[in-house]
Order: C-alpha cells, then structure tokens, then sequence
C-alpha cells in the first residue's frame, strides 16, 4: 500500500474510530451513572415515632449511619403523619423505595398488604416474620439480654423482689420477661418477680404510677421496664423513690442516672445498619429471607454498669452467663 493510500485508509477509518469511541464511553458513563445511583430505602416507625429515646430512634440512628457511611437515600414516615399505618406503607411505595421497613411487629398487617398488592417491591420487617416471598425479616433473642439483665437485677436487690413493667403484652414482650426472670432465678432461685403489663407504649404518666404501685405495695426495689415512652416514667419513677431501675433498647442511664443500673440493649441500628448494606451489596436483595440477630451477632447485649459496685465475682459471673448463652449451654424456657 502506498502512502497516500494509507492516509486515505487512515482517514476513512479514524472517524469510525471516534464513533465507536464515543458511543463506548456513552456507554460507560450512562453504566456507571447507573450503577452509581443510591439506595433509596423508606421506613415506617413504630407507634410512638421519633423522640421515644429507644426503638425508634435507634432505627433512625441506624439508617443515618447507612447514609453517612454508604451514600443511601431515605425517608419515613410516623403514625402521626399518615394516621394509618396503610397510608404509610403507601406513601413509600409510590416514591419508588428500593427497601421498606416495617419497625415493629404492629405494623404487619399493614406491611403484608402493602407487598401483596406491590409483589415487584422488597420489604422488611422489624421484630416479626412473614411467609409473603417479598418480605423479609430481622427478629431478636431479646431473651438472652434480658436474661443478664435479670442477673444484673438480682445481684442488686437487697429485698429479694424485682418488678418488669411492658408496655402491649404480647409474645415478643414476653421473652423480655421471661429471659429476665430466668436470668433473676438464676442469681437467687428465691427471687420473687412481679409482672405488670400498662397496655401502652406511650404514656409516661402510666409507667411511673405503675412502678410506684410495684415499689410501694410489693417491695420491688429493681424494675425492668420494656415500655418505651411508658417505661422512661418508671425510670423516673424509681429514681425518685430512691429504687433501682434497668433501661431497653438504648443505654437509658442519662434518664435517671441516680437508678438506672444497666440497661438491655437491643441494637436496633446495627441490625438495620447490617441488613440495608447486606440488600446493597447483594443487588437489591437478601441473602437470607429471616435474620436473627443475638449475644454472638452484637444484637442484643447489657449497657455497663451503673450506680451500683458489683463485686469482681459478681462481673465474672455475668461474663460467664453471657458465654452460656452464647454457646447455647444455657437454655431460655420461652412460651
């Protein structure tokens, strides 16, 4: 081939180059455009919403984190906006959320309506479980924190009674009380526990009438309180009783720092936090439809110590329940 030919060749062959060129890089771009596109995750709280120094804001702190961390989108939607769990789940769905929550297990039926009706989207629920193909779930042993939790009650009571207060008596408030109990009877087998359910998350009113009902009239001088809003009054109660008291949820010792001993923590956000990157990270989708977060998972654990000087003996045999449980040596009778 001669020169000029060549350059004519050249010639010929260098805009197609281009064009092929671009097209490519349109390619890669409106991909990576694509592929750079975050999250958008929707949660719908539980009853009490923001500010109920537990549940809910440890959901919220968990999704905050997600953002910071991994770039997601989110938004959320409290009873009060929607006044009905239905319009909620609604809302979210119509602004074309990747994920939405459901926090708590009230919100099931509104939840499984809403993923019957929209069965392309992908749901997940806090605290209970769904046969529905599209809905998966995040549960607790709240049993195993609550367990040490008793523990820790008994090695502080000098009377031998300690009280639980829950808020809407139910099955999962029930493996509260019952792992506290146990974890109790396991320290001193003569323990004696008083149980009161006040039949509401939200009304801090209650909760401290109640725990002074307990204190005054049953000689508790330690109470567990699982009651959200409703158990931050018992809390407060206690304290001003002069009693002991343990926090849920969140390390709740700021509330009443002269009775909170320790509180169960349920990590709310990690597990939130957990499953929101997972579904990421796995192309919009769950590896595992039913995840249980415990002791081993960091989902479930007991704040430190407060108020209260627990011996070097007493803190190894808390190390020691904790390992039990963990191992599954130690077993938790649930109903």
């Amino acid at each position: 081939m001669n020169r000029k030919k060549m350059i004519r060749t050249m010639k010929n062959i260098l805009p197609a180059l281009s064009i092929l060129l671009l097209a490519a890089c349109g390619s890669q771009t409106g991909s990576s455009a694509k592929a750079a596109e975050p999250l958008e995750v929707g949660v719908v709280l539980s009853d009490v919403g923001l500010g109920d120094q537990s549940y809910s804001d440890a959901a919220f702190r968990g999704l905050v984190k997600a953002r910071d961390e991994d770039g997601i989108l989110f938004d959320y939607r409290e009873i009060a906006q929607t006044d009905t769990y239905d319009e909620a789940f609604k809302q979210l769905v119509l602004q074309d959320n990747d994920l939405i929550i459901g926090l708590g297990y009230m919100v099931k039926d509104s939840l499984e309506a809403a993923a019957k009706t929209y069965p392309d989207r992908q749901f997940l629920i806090v605290d209970d479980t769904s046969d529905l193909s599209n809905v998966s779930s995040i549960t607790f042993k709240e049993e195993e924190g609550s367990f040490l939790a008793g523990a820790a009650a008994a090695m502080s009571s000098k009377t031998g009674h300690i009280g639980f207060l829950g808020g809407v008596e139910s099955d999962l408030l029930k493996k509260f009380e019952m792992g506290y109990e146990q974890g109790a009877q396991s320290i001193d087998p003569q323990i004696q526990l008083k149980a009161v359910y006040a039949g509401d998350f939200g009304k801090a009113e209650l909760g401290a009438s109640l725990a002074a009902s307990m204190m005054q009239s049953d000689n508790v001088d330690v109470v567990y309180a699982a009651a959200g809003l409703t158990g931050i009054g018992a809390l407060q109660e206690a304290q001003k009783l002069g009693k002991y008291a343990i926090g849920v949820d969140t390390d709740q010792f700021f509330i009443a720092e002269k009775a909170v001993i320790t509180s169960m923590v349920k990590n709310v956000d990690t597990a939130i936090f957990t499953a929101v990157q997972t579904f990421e990270q796995s192309g919009g989708k769950f590896p595992e439809k039913n995840m249980v977060f415990g002791l081993k998972e960091d989902g479930v654990g007991l704040a430190p110590i407060h108020v209260v000087d627990l011996t070097d003996q007493q803190q190894k045999r808390l190390e020691e329940l904790r390992g039990g449980l963990i191992s599954g040596e130690i077993k938790i009778e649930l109903p």
